[in-house]
């Protein structure tokens, strides 16, 4: 990964306890009722909650870790799935029993806590990792861009379509895409620290 992705994430950490701290101050409230008022009931960004659901994240994983298994016998990289996905999911259920943020007021609303948004969380979270991996494959810098510009609106909309259901407020999804930026990048360090090092055993070998 480039520097400035790891740069960027130290920001996205801070931005994360930044809002910990102000999530119920009246500019972030008041923020977080302009942006619901926008876009509620918007039928095209709803729809992409299906992509942040656990069903399909699951499957997700799985066909990443089969595809890493039988394509390269990379286990490292099937590793790397279980911790992205997997390690990523408990950490958002950890803080959302340390905040404890009731979620909008709705009828049958979801009996889980708000804070930080799952879905913006664990949806960035695997499709930063689907665009991570697909940028091996395809080495040339126009297909990483359009990977990545793919990923990222992808991300986004997954995000703001908890909003459109007023499952979240804004501000637990901008702390979902913040927190989990920051731990994309510390699996993607662990990964890329590892690879350099048996490559260099190799060469050494």
């Amino acid at each position: 990964m480039k520097r400035w992705a790891y740069i960027l994430s130290i920001f996205t950490l801070i931005l994360f306890f930044v809002l910990t701290f102000t999530y119920e101050h009246p500019t972030v409230v008041g923020f977080d009722e302009s942006i619901n008022e926008l876009i509620y009931g918007n039928k095209f960004i709803s729809f992409f909650h299906l992509f942040g659901e656990t069903k399909f994240i699951v499957t997700i994983s799985i066909v990443l870790i089969l595809s890493l298994w039988f394509r390269q016998r990379n286990y490292r990289g099937m590793l790397l799935v279980v911790l992205v996905v997997g390690a990523g999911n408990g950490i958002n259920k950890l803080l959302k029993s340390i905040f404890e943020r009731p979620r909008p007021e709705l009828v049958d609303q979801l009996t889980s806590f708000s804070f930080p948004s799952g879905h913006a969380m664990i949806g960035l979270l695997y499709i930063f990792l689907i665009a991570y991996i697909l940028t091996d494959l395809f080495a040339s810098k126009r297909a990483t861009i359009t990977l990545w510009s793919i990923a990222t609106i992808l991300a986004v909309l997954v995000g703001l379509s908890r909003v459109t259901d007023n499952h979240h407020y804004f501000s637990d999804v901008v702390a979902g895409w913040s927190i989990g930026f920051t731990w994309f990048m510390i699996c993607i360090y662990w990964y890329e620290t590892r690879k350099r090092k048996i490559n260099t055993l190799k060469k050494s070998a």
